[in-house]
């Protein structure tokens, strides 16, 4: 018998929209059944033949060969080709893995530093003089573990202006305001207000940002990282 997977919640994918009109979110997912109501074929964007092939082609690419090439502009030119959208004075470090860059959103003064993953497969939104240690991981959407297919579950990702996300944190399908700061190896698990600083696995509210430190301009490139 067909079980219906589970889906992202729609007061939360409005909620992510809200704090980001820009967020992309890929088309809904497609599925065949068989006799049994169980799931013989799956894709997880109902895409185009070629616009799919664009996005999965690019999307090798880059992660085998582009991002290691040291130059921004080829890197980030690549990512645009492939559809992302990037801001001006954004960078985006060597050795950065992107999953569908077509759903990847980075705004303005974008910092992202070295070996990151940015899984765009269910939609990531990064604001304006964000800063991203290397190694972070931002990850968007899951797993049903309850259906007997282990359907994925998108759920987007949103990254508010001038968060700082530190080393080897790993931040899961969210909503973090602007301003938060999510400390080195902290996991984050749900939505961060505004101005917070979290830590710790899971992530908790360590401490509380000044408003009036946000007044800097991220805009620094440095040559051929």
């Amino acid at each position: 018998m067909y079980r219906e997977p589970a889906s992202a919640d729609p007061a939360d994918v409005a909620r992510k929209q809200a704090a980001a009109p820009a967020l992309r979110l890929p088309p809904k997912p497609e599925m065949v059944l068989d006799e049994n109501g169980r799931v013989t074929a799956y894709k997880m964007q109902g895409m185009g033949v070629v616009p799919k092939a664009k996005n999965r082609i690019g999307e090798l690419l880059f992660n085998s060969f582009v991002t290691f090439i040291p130059s921004h502009t080829i890197r980030q030119g690549f990512l645009r080709l492939c559809g992302a959208k990037i801001g001006r004075n954004s960078s985006i470090l060597r050795g950065t893995t992107v999953l569908d860059p077509a759903f990847l959103t980075i705004g303005d003064g974008v910092a992202i530093g070295f070996r990151c993953m940015l899984d765009a497969r269910a939609g990531i939104y990064i604001g304006n003089n964000v800063t991203i240690a290397s190694d972070v991981q931002i990850i968007g959407g899951g797993h049903d573990i309850n259906h007997p297919d282990f359907l994925p579950v998108p759920i987007p990702t949103v990254v508010g202006d001038y968060v700082w996300i530190a080393s080897r944190a790993m931040v899961l399908p969210s909503l973090i305001g602007r301003g938060a700061v999510v400390a080195a190896q902290a996991l984050v698990t749900k939505d961060i207000d505004e101005l917070n600083i979290v830590g710790g696995v899971p992530a908790k509210v360590i401490g509380k940002r000044d408003p009036d430190a946000l007044q800097y301009t991220n805009d620094r490139r440095p040559l051929f990282y």
